[in-house]
C-alpha cells in the first residue's frame, strides 16, 4: 500500500512507500539539472552537449535577465561563484558577463577525452538563453527544456517577457498539433507563473517548492499550474505527497536527485521526472 495522507516529518524508509515502480506504466523522464553539472560546469555549453550525450531527456536551466535585455543562463543573481568576475547579472551587460570565465572555477578541462568538438572558449563562455535553444533544434533526437525563472530581480515581469518573445520566435511558445510541449516554464514564484499563463496559457508551468503550503498538502496545485515540483527533501519526509498530487491530477518533477537511494525512492513513488545532476548516472540506475 501506498504512504498514507498523513503529514508528517519523521525519518522515511523505502519500506514504507509502494513497491511497485512506474505506477500506471510512467517512465521517469532524466532531467539534466544545470546540464551535466556534475562532470562539467553548470551552465556551460559544454555541461548541456555533455547531457544530450549522455541520453537525458530534458534539459534544465536557469535565466536571468542582464542590463541590456539578454536572457542568460546563470544560477546564482551574482557571478561571484561561477566566474572569475563580480557583481549582479542585471546590473551587467551581456558583453561584460562575455568577458568572464564561467568554467575554470570547477577545476577540471570540460570533456577532455573529445576536445576538438568543442570551440576553445565554448567551455567557460557565458551561455545565452538562445544558444541553448539553437542546440536543442541541432540535435537530432526530442530533447526537452525546463526553463527555470529566478526572482526576485529587479526587471521583475520583464524575464518573462523577454522569455516568452524568445520561445516565440523559436515556435516554442504552444505546443505543437501532434503532441506536448518541448519546453516548461518552472518557478518557486506564483506571481512569475501566472504571468506566463497569462501571456502563454498553453505553455505547462511547474510550481518549485522548497516547502508546502498546507492549503497544497492534499495535492492540489495553484490554479492553471499542471506540475508540481517538490525538493527532494520533501519527497524523503512525505513521500505520500507524490500520489495526492497524482490523484489531483498533476505530474511531479522531483529536484535535485542524485543519491542512489533518492533515484530509488523516487522511482518507486512513480514520479514523473527526476532533475539531476548526473543525468548518466540516473538513467543507468532506471535501466534505460
Amino acid at each position: 500500500m501506498p504512504h498514507t495522507a498523513r503529514w508528517h516529518h519523521g525519518p522515511v524508509t523505502f519500506a514504507r512507500v509502494a513497491p511497485e515502480p512506474f505506477p500506471g506504466g510512467r517512465p521517469v523522464q532524466v532531467v539534466a539539472h544545470r546540464g551535466a553539472s556534475e562532470d562539467v560546469p553548470e551552465h556551460t555549453l559544454a555541461a548541456y552537449r555533455k547531457a544530450i550525450e549522455d541520453g537525458a531527456d530534458a534539459l534544465e536551466c536557469d535565466v536571468r535577465l542582464t542590463a541590456d535585455g539578454e536572457l542568460v543562463c546563470v544560477h546564482d543573481w551574482r557571478v561571484n561563484r561561477t566566474s572569475n568576475g563580480r557583481g549582479a547579472v542585471s546590473s551587467l551587460e551581456l558583453a561584460d558577463l562575455a568577458a568572464l570565465d564561467f568554467g575554470s572555477w570547477k577545476g577540471q578541462d570540460a570533456d577532455a577525452e573529445a576536445p576538438e568538438r568543442f570551440d576553445p572558449g565554448e567551455r567557460s563562455r557565458v551561455l545565452t538563453l538562445r544558444r541553448l535553444l539553437e542546440l536543442v533544434a541541432e540535435t537530432d533526437r526530442r530533447v526537452e527544456l525546463a526553463i527555470e525563472t529566478k526572482h526576485p530581480t529587479r526587471w521583475a515581469g520583464q524575464v518573462e517577457e523577454r522569455l516568452l518573445d524568445l520561445l516565440a520566435e523559436h515556435g516554442l511558445d504552444r505546443p505543437p498539433p501532434d503532441g506536448p510541449a518541448p519546453v516548461r516554464v518552472m518557478s518557486f514564484s506564483a506571481r512569475s507563473l501566472r504571468r506566463v499563463r497569462a501571456w502563454a496559457p498553453q505553455l505547462p508551468t511547474v510550481q518549485l517548492m522548497q516547502y508546502v503550503s498546507p492549503r497544497y498538502r492534499d495535492g492540489r496545485l495553484p490554479a492553471g499550474v499542471a506540475v508540481a515540483g517538490p525538493s527532494m527533501r520533501i519527497v524523503r519526509a512525505n513521500p505520500g505527497y507524490v500520489s495526492r498530487v497524482h490523484r489531483a491530477g498533476h505530474a511531479v518533477h522531483v529536484w535535485t536527485v542524485d543519491r542512489p537511494e533518492d533515484v530509488e525512492l523516487c522511482a518507486r513513488l512513480g514520479v514523473d521526472a527526476i532533475i539531476t545532476n548526473r543525468p548518466r548516472q540516473v538513467r543507468e540506475q532506471l535501466g534505460r
